[in-house]
Parts: structure tokens; sequence; C-alpha cells
């Protein structure tokens, strides 16, 4: 079992890494801001859920391939190139269109919610993040490695929780005027938009070493 100092040590580490703007943080916020919280809310549990699928790669062996097979790292990473790009192209193709603010629409959560796998599983960093943040701290003699990969992925997720929530719920009530303002919503589509291209380029220059 993975002692209480180190979990610790683990969700500081990574509630600091979730306050880091990405792609994951942008989409957020500007979902947030522009449809309202539970629409921030629904996008967070996709993007914790693909956190989750990294954690079973990690368990499973399937992220050694990824970041050992050059072809792997650089399929997977086209793909999370052509979801940026895509995103960027949402945002500026829907900068002048007015957003509704009706009341529920389970359909449109549903698809933030896939949304938000998605764009988290496409993107390798993180495959390449766990592989070498998490085998650091785990110990062959403290008992099975996929239980404290586990545990050391629970406080990881717990951390991006807070914040990803935090997020979408200030976001979300804080957004109420840019529901309500055209020029608002362009500005922050184009910027948004902007910033997707800018992570897409990143994310090309990349690499698995």
């Amino acid at each position: 079992m993975v002692s209480v100092e180190l979990l610790l040590a683990i969700f500081t580490t990574s509630f600091i890494l979730a306050l880091v703007p990405g792609p994951d943080n942008i989409f957020l916020l500007t979902q947030s801001a522009l449809e309202g919280p539970i629409a921030g809310i629904c996008l967070t549990m996709g993007l914790l859920t693909g956190i989750i699928c990294h954690t079973a790669a990690v368990i499973f062996g399937v992220t050694v391939i990824i970041t050992s097979s050059v072809l792997a790292f650089t399929m997977l990473k086209i793909f999370g190139i052509c979801y940026l790009l895509y995103l960027a192209w949402g945002a500026f193709r829907s900068s002048d269109a007015k957003i509704s603010t009706g009341q529920n629409k389970p359909r449109g959560y549903l698809s933030l919610y896939r949304r938000g796998i998605v764009m988290n599983i496409g993107n390798p960093k993180i495959a390449v993040f766990f592989l070498a943040f998490f085998p650091q701290f785990i110990d062959p003699a403290m008992g099975s490695i996929a239980r404290q990969t586990i545990e050391l992925s629970a406080a990881f997720i717990l951390a991006f929780l807070i914040v990803f929530i935090s997020i979408a719920y200030l976001a979300g009530t804080l957004g109420e005027f840019l529901r309500n303002s055209n020029k608002a919503q362009i500005i922050l589509n184009r910027v948004a938009g902007t910033i997707f291209v800018g992570f897409a380029l990143k994310l090309a220059v990349s690499s698995n070493n």
C-alpha cells in the first residue's frame, strides 16, 4: 500500500499540474463559460474517464508499446493533432453564432462527455507522462504494482477533479454575461480556436523521447 505522505505529494503535484494551461483546461473553460457549469461538469467527467483509460493502459502495459514504438506514437500524435484542429475549426466556425441558453440538453451533455474522453485519450503526452511519472514511485516490495498504480492514479484523478470542477463552476457562473453578448462570444471562440491551433503545432513537433 502506498504511504499517505506519498499520496499527498502526488496529489499536490497533480493539483499544480492541473492548473497549468493546456488543451483540456482551455476547452473546459470555454465550454463552461458559454454553455454553463453543467456542461463543464459533463466535459470534466469525460476528461477524467480518459485519465482512467490511461491508468488502465499503464497497468496493462499498453503505454509501453506507445512510448517505445515510433509508429504507434506517431499515429496517436496525428490523431491528437487532427482533433485539436477540429476543435479549432469548430470554434472559429461558431464564432459569430448565438449560443442557446435553453434548459437541459441531454444529447449535448452526452456529446461533451464523449468529446472529453476522445480529447484526453488523443493526447499521447499524457500516456508518456503516466509512464514517466508513476513508475518512479512504485516499489515492488510494497505489494501489487497494479494496486499501487491505482492508488497513485486515484490521488492524481482527485486533484484534477477538484480543479476541473472548480473551473467548470466558476467559468459557468461568471460566464452568464458571455452567453448574452455576441461580441464576447466571438472573442472567446476566436481566442480558443487560436489556442487550439497553437497546441496542435506544439504537439506536432513533440517526440516520444
